[in-house]
């Protein structure tokens, strides 16, 4: 039975489709086959010998060592889309905080028990707590993914005049969103344009601290800025100068820091963009069923450090190569199956960036010696037989 060490609790629905005979599940083992995260830090992790996939119960991957995990040839999978409508739903909310001051009011409203007149002492403070309308109001989508393209179909869906920018958006994600969104070329026309600003774009070194002195100096005076991606996103304390130089009216986050905390202007959120019993229903059978197939079968899919490679296990086995995306590959591979008398019946193979994988179906088991020639070819990392 394969190990699945469980660094967090994981939905009991996404668990259940790892039992069986397959698997056994737990939080101590010492050489798992798989491990099933939400949050947890595995940076400083020693991955043992068995270790073949990590599965996050979500779409971030910044808890996890993804180079390292390429390295020593351990499948990354992640759970894009998997919590998208939780996230859009809160999106929505921030728009109406950003606009309106809500929190203000409930905490007004609070301050009011034991007073005799309630009604009047509510008539009176509720000036205070004038907002605005978003129908009419234009918002700039930056990242038109999984969650940025719901987001932007919302908010059209509200009445609001919705821009978008994407430099990497897919052919699916763009025939996805409403027709009368409106492309923008860069992110600077978002910025210099837009009443509204919400991010949906992962945190990488090309996107820390987007929102800084310098794209804050572009934007209009009043602006309101939503992040519900990633906290480096924004640099805070530019924000907090912008802020407080009356550039920017509302900055809504969900990723509270030191440096956000009890900043006028900024509203609070503390993590709850996938904070729902749906949403961590589905990413963990998401989640589950990749790592099953990969552990079963050899597939990979939705891996954030190697290829998307599927194929039918129609064959007697099976042998995946992990190996660098480099030529004369492929020629070494057969020929290792070749000189054993083995027929390759059915291939597949991909490539991402630096690394490859490589599906081989064979019509006996492939023998020690095969394994062996293989993980000799200068270049392979990893040899899996199935």
């Amino acid at each position: 039975m394969k190990q699945v060490k469980l660094m967090n609790k994981i939905a009991k629905v996404g668990t259940d489709c790892l039992s069986g005979d397959k698997y056994v599940l737990g939080e101590n083992f010492d050489n798992p086959d798989a491990i099933m995260v939400r949050s947890a830090k595995l940076h400083e992790m020693e991955f043992p010998k068995n270790l073949r996939a990590i599965a996050r119960a979500g779409a971030g991957v910044n808890n996890i060592p993804v180079d390292k995990c390429t390295q020593e040839g351990v499948v990354v999978f992640n759970t894009p889309g998997a919590n998208a409508n939780g996230v859009k739903e809160l999106a929505v909310c921030a728009l109406v905080l950003a606009a309106r001051d809500v929190v203000g009011g409930v905490a007004f409203a609070n301050t009011l028990k034991g007073n005799a007149d309630v009604a009047k002492a509510v008539e009176s403070g509720k000036s205070a707590f004038v907002g605005n309308e978003l129908l009419g109001k234009t918002l700039g989508v930056i990242g038109l993914g999984a969650i940025g393209g719901m987001v932007a179909n919302a908010a059209n869906a509200l009445g609001m005049e919705v821009v978008g920018c994407d430099p990497y958006i897919t052919a699916r994600a763009a025939w996805s969103l409403a027709p009368s969104i409106k492309q923008a070329a860069t992110f600077e026309e978002i910025f210099r344009t837009c009443d509204y600003i919400t991010l949906h774009v992962p945190a990488t070194p090309q996107t820390k601290h987007i929102i800084n002195e310098k794209t804050l100096s572009m934007m209009k005076d009043g602006v309101r800025i939503i992040n519900l991606a990633r906290g480096d996103l924004v640099n805070a304390a530019d924000m907090k100068a912008a802020i407080a130089a009356g550039r920017v009216a509302k900055y809504v986050t969900d990723f509270p820091s030191e440096e956000t905390i009890g900043v006028d202007g900024i509203v609070n959120i503390p993590h709850l963009g996938a904070s729902t019993y749906e949403s961590e229903d589905h990413c963990a059978v998401m989640a589950a069923k990749q790592l099953d197939d990969y552990l079963t079968n050899g597939n990979i899919v939705n891996s954030v450090n190697f290829p998307n490679v599927s194929l039918p296990h129609a064959s007697c086995a099976r042998v995946c190569v992990m190996h660098k995306n480099v030529p004369n590959m492929l020629s070494p591979m057969t020929a290792a199956f070749s000189q054993e008398g083995i027929n390759i019946e059915n291939m597949a193979s991909g490539s991402k960036g630096e690394v490859a994988y490589t599906i081989l179906e064979t019509t006996m088991p492939a023998s020690a010696k095969v394994v062996e020639t293989i993980s000799a070819i200068d270049g392979v990392i990893r040899v899996l037989c199935y």
